[in-house]
This record gives C-alpha cells, structure tokens and sequence, in this order.
C-alpha cells in the first residue's frame, strides 16, 4: 500500500489525499453497503449526512467507533475485532435455533451464513454490525419470519408498564428532597424540582438496560439499591439542566432515541416531564426487527404500548419535506417517526425524515452502550448537542454530555421565518404605493459547483429588468443568499414569501435570461450554462408547483415562463442539495 494505515485520529483519514487510500475507503464503502452513488435509492447523500454530521468537504465517516475503524482499517485481523465477529456470529446462530423450528431449513440458514462469515474473516472490512444487519436479512427473507423477537418485546412492555404503575416506582420518583436550604427563589425550587424529577426517571429507565425479560418486576426495582444514587441531584445532569433552561419561553426541541422494549416505557415518563415542562419531542423508533428495540410498529400489535403512546402522533412518511415536518412538530408536542433503519445508529441509512429531524431539533437524547460507541466514542462532529445516557454492566450509571461544534450555526425557524416576513412587508409596501411586484426564479445551485456564477448570472439580469421596467419591485432570490443555508432552509423561507399573495408577476429564469446575463457580465456563456433554464432546477421546479398553486387563490397572478410541463419531468428537490437530482424518464 502506498500510505501509512497507522492514523493517529481518524479525522486524519481524509478523501484526496492518496490514491490507493480513496480507493481502501471506497472499497470500505461499498462492502459495507454504503455508497451513496451506487445505491442511492437506500443511502443518504452527504447533503443529508451533513444533517446530522458537521463535516468538511474530504472528511470520511465511518458509522462505529474510532478504535472499530481503525481495527478495519489494519492489515491482518485484530484479535479484538476478530471477537467482535463471533459475537455477531453467535448472536445469529441463537437466533437460529430458538426461532426457526424447521431443523432443514434451519441448518441450510446457518450453512448460508456460514459463507458469508468466512468472506468477511478473510478480508474484515465489514463493520460488525453491518454483518449482523446482513445475517438478519438473509434470516428473514429466507425463513419467512418477519420479527421473531415481537412477542418478547410486548411481555417486556406488560412487564414494565406494572413497574410504572406501581407504588415503589412513584415512590422513588416523587421523593421529597431532603433539603431545600440551597433555595433562595420558588422559581429556582421549582426549576431545580423539575429537573432533579428528570434525573431521576433517566436513571430508572437505565436500570433496564441490564435486566433480564424474566426480571422486569417491582422486587428487581426494590432490590436494584438506587435509592441513594437518585436521592439529591448530581453534578453529572449539570450539562442537561443548563440545556433544558429554566425559561419557559424556549423550549426546546428534542430528539429522543430509546434502546429498548420495556425500558421505553420509563422513556415515556421521561418525554411526559419533558412535555409537562413545555419541551417538545420526537421519538425515533426502528423500522423493524433489531432484537429488543422497539419499532414503529409495535403499537399496532401491543396494546399495553399503544395505551402509553396515545398522546402521541405517529408520522409513517419517511420523506417528510422541512415544511411538513415543522408543520408536525407545530401542531403535536409529541411526535413519533422511524429511522428508518433496522441496525444501530447509521446516518447513511436514516430516512430523510429523521435526518430532517434531527436537524430540526435542538438536542438529542440518545439512550444506550451502543450509542455511546457511536456518538461519543467517534471523533467526527455532530450538527446537535447530544446527551448520552445508559448503565453499563456492573450497574454503574453514565451520563455524557457532548456539546455541537462551535462552527455550527443552526438557522431556527424563527429566524427563517422573520426574514421572510422582513422580504413580504417591503412587498407589502410596494403594492400599497402602486408598484408591480415581480418574484424572479432561477438556478442557484442546480449546476454543481457553480453557485457563486450562478448568483451572479441571476443578479445581473436582475438589475438589467429593474433598469428596463418602470415602477417595478423585483426580487432576487440571489440577493437574499445567506452563506450555510441549505436547501431546505431557503425552501422554507422562499415558499413563505411566495403564497403570501403579494406577486404580481412571477417570472421564471429562461435560456435567453442567461444568455443575456453573461453578455451583460461581458463572458461568453461557458458549455456548463448553454442551454440551461430555469427547467432544469428541481428548486425552480417545486417553485413552478407553488405559483401554479397561489395562482388558483390569485388568479390575476401572472406566470412568465418556459411551459409548465417542461418543469414536471423532474423529481423532488435533492434533500438538503442545491444541486439537481436525475431527471425522470421523459414522458412518463
């Protein structure tokens, strides 16, 4: 090989830098099933990533660990991922054996398996649990059993929902403090109240991290000694209090991800306070069978869970749009969505709407050992502040608090929002004194690499019509740019402006337009812009579905444009991209 594989960080592993290392990390990609580009229909792109990861351009994610990665990036075999492996491997042949009652075709599931293990022995690449995502598959699709572990999950919620309703549980929970001398406010006792009540649930529900199916009973809670570790607030919740504030006039927006059946019934107690306190929430659920992780649709076959979730308001759509999902997030304080994955915490295969949420959000409450490998012991960045919490196996409780990069800066709704009312009160006043409104559409970002042209091709023309039209307010999207935005940001805020009924004229970007503007620029029109309209956005495109749309409620609204059915070939903007998504077969 022509580069050192002994990396000192993994942020050191980076695209570009040497041939033969893009190509190990390539090959890593596409043996772990996760390369955008050959299989886009089930991996996210890195537009989507960047939802969730603060990345730079040549930055390589791995979906594990630090110490996971750079064991599958050594020659040779490490003992530790080798034990890793088997753990899998062992992990299947139980399953095997307790699930399928067929004997033949039980023996011809674990010979299969069998061959598959042995090609990951011999070349380990394969991250660990990505074998046992492929191992599962295999499981289910060859043995016709779509969830083995379903009844064992619905026993563990009856198990614990009894936990919850009974008295111990209150007990431990609603205990008077001690001692209140610290207090000099109400408001302080109150605050301090409330966030020691979350404390104290939080540390409950991780006590069923290691309880056995038959041990989920009020004796087990009675006997687990946490009446001392949950009597006085600890330091360690510190980083949460401060989160979650003591203002009721910002709430924040949380993402919680529970880790197993039974202990998401103390989850639930959790998102109760958390709601109680004026805090919204979304819970993220796995989208089918992972052993004891509960799914999106162990309600519709757990009535005990379905009861606990009845405030709640479930969204199957795995494509929400950031539109939809703040119009959710608005009108529920308690959402539950997939992720869209039947494995451990993997960007690459989330759905779009929980990628979309955990950018929507403010923090995410992440439970679990596993979550702990994945989230704090990487060392690439997320977009959100994360709190950690689970107990390992010797009972010891573990909270970390792993504070958002410093360089991340996330555009709230709000302020979105007021910089869409800031653009419609001038279009506003423009009506009031007579003048004729026109909102300008064109390509931005739809040619890869060539934003900045493409501000400046849309803002010279724009001048040229403002030095050509009289009485006219124009609006140039390209003037309105805020560096960071994606996509979906401007989306939001365009659309806002756009159904607020103040435009006149709507006038859609066309191939003279541009053709117009590099002459204006004093350029020639380079091949990448020859032939390029406004058609060829998919941002444009979304654009021409609303102004048909406001058009229905305004009818004097004036369209001027390349025809609209030259705009319909094209999909769904790219999810967090300016640039262009494939065009659909033409005309179909």
């Amino acid at each position: 090989m022509g580069f050192d594989r002994n990396f000192e960080s993994v942020l050191d592993i980076k695209y570009g830098r040497d041939v033969s290392l893009d190509a190990l990390l390539l090959h890593f990609m596409t043996e772990n099933h996760l390369e955008y580009t050959i299989d886009p229909d089930k991996n996210g792109s890195m537009e989507q990533m960047r939802f969730m990861m603060a990345m730079d351009e040549d930055e390589f994610y791995a979906p594990c660990s630090d110490w996971m990665f750079k064991m599958l990036l050594e020659d040779g075999r490490p003992d530790r991922l080798l034990q890793d492996y088997l753990k899998q491997w062992k992990v299947f042949i139980r399953l095997t054996r307790n699930f399928c009652s067929d004997r033949k075709q039980a023996s011809r599931l674990i010979q299969l398996a069998r061959h598959k293990f042995r090609m990951v022995l011999g070349a380990p690449i394969v991250i660990p649990s990505r074998l046992m995502k492929r191992l599962l598959t295999i499981f289910m699709t060859q043995s016709g059993i779509d969830d083995p572990y379903r009844d064992i999950r619905k026993a563990l919620n009856r198990r614990a929902a009894r936990i919850v309703d009974c008295e111990a549980f209150d007990r431990k929970v609603n205990g008077c403090l001690e001692s209140t001398a610290s207090c000099s406010r109400i408001d302080d006792l109150r605050h301090k109240l409330d966030m020691l009540e979350i404390e104290r649930l939080m540390r409950i529900s991780t006590l069923t991290d290691n309880w056995s199916p038959e041990s989920f009973d009020e004796d087990t809670l009675e006997a687990s000694g946490i009446d001392d570790e949950i009597r006085e607030s600890s330091d360690v919740f510190l980083p949460v209090c401060d989160e979650l504030g003591k203002d009721s006039e910002s709430p924040k927006r949380i993402l919680y991800l529970p880790n197993r059946a039974g202990g998401i019934m103390f989850d639930i107690e959790v998102v109760k306070t958390l709601l109680r306190l004026g805090h919204r929430v979304v819970m993220a659920l796995k989208e089918g069978f992972f052993f004891e992780h509960p799914t999106f649709w162990d309600r519709d076959n757990d009535t005990v869970l379905a009861e606990r979730f009845s405030e709640a308001h479930f969204v199957s759509e795995d494509k929400l749009s950031k539109n939809d999902l703040l119009a959710i997030m608005a009108k529920h304080q308690f959402v539950v969505i997939s992720d869209g994955t039947r494995e451990k915490f993997n960007p690459y295969r989330c759905s779009v709407s929980f990628a979309r949420a955990w950018k929507e959000c403010d923090i995410v409450f992440a439970k679990g050992e596993s979550m702990y490998n994945r989230l704090i012991q990487n060392s690439h960045n997320f977009t959100r502040d994360i709190v950690n919490f689970y107990r390992d196996k010797d009972g010891g409780f573990h909270l970390n608090y792993r504070p958002k990069p410093e360089s991340v800066h996330k555009f709230s709704e709000r302020y979105i929002s007021s910089k869409a009312d800031e653009i419609i009160a001038e279009m506003r006043q423009a009506r009031a004194q007579g003048t004729t409104v026109m909102f300008y559409s064109g390509i931005i970002g739809s040619v890869p690499g060539q934003t900045k042209v493409a501000i400046e091709v849309i803002t010279a023309y724009v001048l040229h019509l403002r030095n050509q039209l009289d009485d006219a307010y124009i609006i140039n999207p390209g003037e309105h740019f805020e560096e960071g935005m994606d996509a979906d940001d401007l989306m939001y805020m365009w659309e806002k402006v756009q159904r607020s009924g103040y435009i006149n004229v709507w006038r859609f970007q066309t191939h003279f337009d541009i053709e117009k503007s590099f002459e204006l620029l004093g350029k020639k029109v380079p091949p990448v812009w020859t032939g390029k309209d406004s058609t060829y956005s998919t941002g444009c495109t979304k654009e021409m579905h609303i102004a048909l749309d406001v058009q229905k409620s305004y009818p004097e609204l004036q369209i001027i444009s390349p025809s609209p059915e030259k705009f319909f070939r094209r999909r769904e903007y790219g999810v967090g991209k300016f640039c262009d998504v494939a065009i659909d077969s033409c005309g179909q």
